[in-house]
């Protein structure tokens, strides 16, 4: 028999329209394997919530492979150092991935090309970085102008079916057990919410996939209210490359509905990798230089007001109900992430940065380049960004785009209000006694915001 190949698998956790499985299929027997590496990505490790879904989708991936003769190999450090031990051990010479934009991962991959012969294949993003370029040969900053060339190319991709069969080596190379990394949580278990909601998996991305064809013609419309299920719900499908996008874009053009607004959806995706590649320290730092020196308020004596928001405890029911759901379910509504972004950056000055780590740590769809742009977006620190002093209103935020029942859901102290005083109990007199007051007025936390802004432009 040849010699084995490895497959290393880290944000593409499928079999379809799998690049990297498809050329090593194609070589000879395959290794798949799977390393929990938390030195490499440094202050990005995996957060907790992200860690819950990465359990049940290495779970499932190994329940597919072994239904073609395969199986997962799982191994726990450095992934240069384990993918050079696991070639020794088992004689492959050849590595075969998919591109990964992250930092990090850039960094891996070139380490382990200096030990290995690593194939890096394309298939997490519609088109990779530097496909598609101004008209001076450089990155696209801006997004409007990237979206127009990318549908230039698109359709993408016809997507591949899985290998009906993937041939196994002479000798599997030692595995650990998954269970064994505790990536659960336990004592206590904040995750038990987690699971009404989600089934991670490939299997699970194309239910949902599914289970959104019918919703996505008024998807335009129904994706700003939160009360009712308009959004599609496949960002941690993506984010763990359980579906590919080039298989959404065709599922979705093929639905026979107008659903060009998310199809853009999928183009910022693109744009957000385009960002990080461009500039890979943008969950860390401002993207426009300005913003360095906009005097956010001292933790010491904003970290009770930031407790409040983690906590949805602000006092502004739109803003609490999306926090709460976000410990809940791992997960927050789109408009609602905005809402509660801005409530964050504007009403309570604090730093994005703090927002942008709380949601990576109990995002299930934390995603390097999505969140940290998102959040520079509101912030207008970004290099293509919503103006800092166009500060979002949440009361009226939350009347505008309907969100009484989303409150209800949420925040049960307020589930016998009308919609008429829901949106903003305190100032009719119909806050509950259980319900906190308004932690800054939204006058005061918009002219503090203003008043920050004035000082940074000096």
């Amino acid at each position: 028999m040849s010699e084995p190949v490895l497959l290393w698998l880290r944000q593409d956790l499928r079999l379809s329209d799998q690049a990297a499985l498809i050329a090593a299929a194609g070589e000879g027997p395959v290794i798949p394997v799977y390393i929990l590496d938390d030195e490499t990505p440094g202050q990005w490790a995996m957060g907790g919530a992200s860690r819950w879904w990465l359990h049940h989708s290495l779970a499932r991936l190994n329940e597919s492979l072994r239904a073609k003769g395969s199986r997962l190999i799982l191994r726990r450090g450095n992934c240069v150092d384990e993918l050079a031990r696991l070639a020794s051990e088992s004689g492959a010479a050849r590595v075969h991935a998919l591109h990964h934009y992250e930092p990090w991962w850039r960094d891996a991959e070139k380490a382990v090309a200096r030990h290995l012969d690593l194939c890096l294949h394309d298939g997490g993003l519609l088109l990779p970085p530097g496909a598609v370029r101004t008209g001076n040969g450089g990155m696209y900053r801006i997004y409007t102008p990237f979206s127009r060339a990318v549908m230039q190319h698109m359709p993408p991709h016809s997507p591949h079916p899985a290998p009906h069969h993937i041939r196994a080596p002479d000798r599997w190379p030692d595995s650990d057990k998954l269970q064994d990394w505790g990536l659960l949580p336990t004592n206590p278990d904040w995750a038990t919410g987690f699971a009404a909601d989600w089934k991670p998996g490939e299997k699970g991305g194309r239910d949902n996939v599914a289970a959104f064809l019918d919703e996505a013609g008024a998807y335009a419309t129904a994706r700003d209210l939160p009360s009712v299920k308009g959004t599609s719900r496949l960002s941690p499908h993506l984010h763990f490359g359980e579906i590919s996008p080039a298989y959404l874009w065709h599922r979705i053009e093929s639905s026979g509905h107008d659903a060009t607004i998310y199809l853009k959806e999928l183009i910022w995706r693109d744009y957000a990798h385009v960002q990080i590649y461009s500039f890979p320290a943008y969950g860390s730092e401002n993207a426009r230089d300005m913003f360095d020196g906009l005097p956010w308020r001292d933790m010491r004596s904003a970290r009770s007001d930031f407790t409040a928001w983690k906590k949805g405890r602000t006092g502004y029911p739109i803003v609490d109900a999306g926090m709460r759901q976000l410990w809940t379910t791992g997960w927050m509504h789109n408009r609602v992430r905005m809402i509660a972004a801005s409530f964050l950056i504007k009403h309570l000055l604090i730093d994005w940065r703090h927002g942008a780590r709380w949601f990576w740590d109990t995002l299930v769809d934390a995603d390097y380049a999505n969140n940290s742009v998102n959040w520079q977006w509101v912030a207008g620190s970004g290099v293509d960004a919503n103006l800092f002093t166009r500060i979002m209103a949440p009361l009226t935020q939350s009347e505008k785009f309907d969100a009484a029942d989303y409150i209800r859901q949420w925040v049960p102290e307020l589930a016998d209000l009308s919609d008429d005083v829901i949106h903003d109990p305190e100032s009719h007199g119909a806050k509950p006694r259980n319900y906190p007051s308004k932690i800054i007025a939204h006058r005061a936390g918009r002219e503090r915001a203003l008043e920050a802004y004035r000082h940074m432009k000096g």
